[in-house]
């Protein structure tokens, strides 16, 4: 049975943000802010453990526990099929993926067309998390 094909929304009022356990909050912050241009305002705890980072409406929330190595990235879960951690829609693949490669950013998957309609590329973050940029061609 195929699934019937849904046109997305326009705007919507839902919104997500991965939970990513990382082993030091303060660096991955850093990381973000540096390398992908993802801003926050402040760090949770003392010493600090929380923080969102945010871009351009997308958000990601990075926690660090007290005992390290908690972390688990999904294609370290599932290696053979390097599953994604995240998946961001973009208005402009072409220009973030030279955006990000002029920072030194590891693209682990070069920018390319996809069947279902979305121009992607993936990034390694600085704790083996991989993030999907994607630009819906389709309208």
């Amino acid at each position: 049975m195929m699934a019937e094909v849904v046109d997305k929304p326009a705007s919507s009022r839902w919104n997500v943000a991965p939970y990513f356990l990382v082993d030091d909050v303060v660096a991955t912050a850093n990381f973000y802010r540096e390398k992908l241009s993802f801003s926050f305002e402040r760090f949770w705890g003392e010493p600090p453990c929380f923080t969102i980072m945010w871009r351009n409406g997308a958000s990601i929330m990075l926690a660090q526990f007290e005992s390290a190595g908690v972390m688990r990235p999904n294609c370290v879960a599932d290696p053979e099929r390097g599953a994604l951690d995240a998946y961001l829609w973009i208005d402009n693949a072409d220009a973030l993926h030279d955006e990000l490669q002029a920072k030194g950013v590891a693209i682990t998957r070069p920018i390319c067309d996809q069947v279902y309609g979305c121009r992607e590329f993936e990034i390694r973050d600085c704790n083996g998390y991989t993030l999907c940029f994607g630009q819906n061609l389709t309208g």
